[in-house]
């Protein structure tokens, strides 16, 4: 079993060398599918451990000997954005477990993001009565395009965030699928796809990035409600669209 911890948690490593002994018994879930997300309190502090579901056979080997696997993607790509200013949980610790040399199970611990709002209340909302989240959220996933760092995931339940002070502050979860490098403003429109709200949402949320990035606000309007309309006229012919799609 290998076990990576962060050297500014050092003093958690007897929790973490437990967790693959544990985790079945302990803890509080908050999500529970592919795989497994559980909170537990250790001091009195808040971590969080997610349970990266064993591989089909052939992932196995890819993720054995020639991809490097989620969770230490999970745990290794918060550093690149807290260095540049944007807020992710603190990586804590990866733990890997093999069987006749293969990936099993992972695990990547973190800190418990504080934030109790994620973006699925969007979904049926009236776009003006929350215009200054989305205002706020479009200069900030601009400032994050800016700085070369985009969420492959950029969906609902990925995008917590909270008012602290009379300002928005956001946090990204779930970060192993990342781009770093020159973001366009083709692939920056593109990433807006899978969050949920009706087209006035999209329509406020692209007329700020565009200015936020100094790009042409129609181009980026028409973009943002085309690669939308894209992704969920795919999505909606296999899965249950749960709040009313306009497209």
């Amino acid at each position: 079993m290998k076990i990576v911890v962060n050297s500014a948690y050092e003093h958690l490593r007897d929790f973490i060398e437990k967790i693959p002994t544990t985790f079945e018994k302990e803890g509080r879930i908050i999500y529970s599918g592919r795989n497994l997300i559980k909170v537990l309190n250790v001091g009195g502090v808040e971590i969080n451990v997610k349970r990266y579901g064993i591989p089909a056979y052939v992932n196995r080997i890819v993720y054995s000997f020639f991809r490097v696997p989620k969770g230490k993607r999970a745990f290794e790509y918060p550093e690149l954005l807290l260095e540049k200013g944007f807020e992710t949980p603190a990586p804590i610790a990866y733990i890997e477990e093999r069987r006749c040399g293969l990936i099993n199970y992972s695990y990547f611990v973190s800190m418990q993001c504080p934030y109790p709002r994620n973006f699925y209340e969007f979904g049926n909302a009236d776009a003006e009565q929350y215009r200054d989240v989305i205002v706020a959220f479009a200069r900030y996933t601009a400032d994050l395009h800016q700085a070369g760092i985009m969420h492959r995931d950029y969906s609902p339940g990925n995008i917590l965030f909270d008012q602290v002070d009379g300002e928005y502050h956001f946090m990204l979860v779930d970060i192993n699928r990342m781009t770093f490098g020159r973001i366009s403003i083709d692939m920056g429109c593109a990433n807006f796809a899978r969050l949920w709200g009706q087209k006035a949402f999209f329509e406020i949320l692209a007329k700020e990035y565009a200015q936020a990035r100094q790009a042409d606000e129609k181009y980026c309007i028409e973009r943002v409600l085309a690669c939308r309309k894209k992704f969920w006229t795919y999505f909606s012919k296999k899965h249950i669209v749960k709040y009313k799609l306009e497209l």
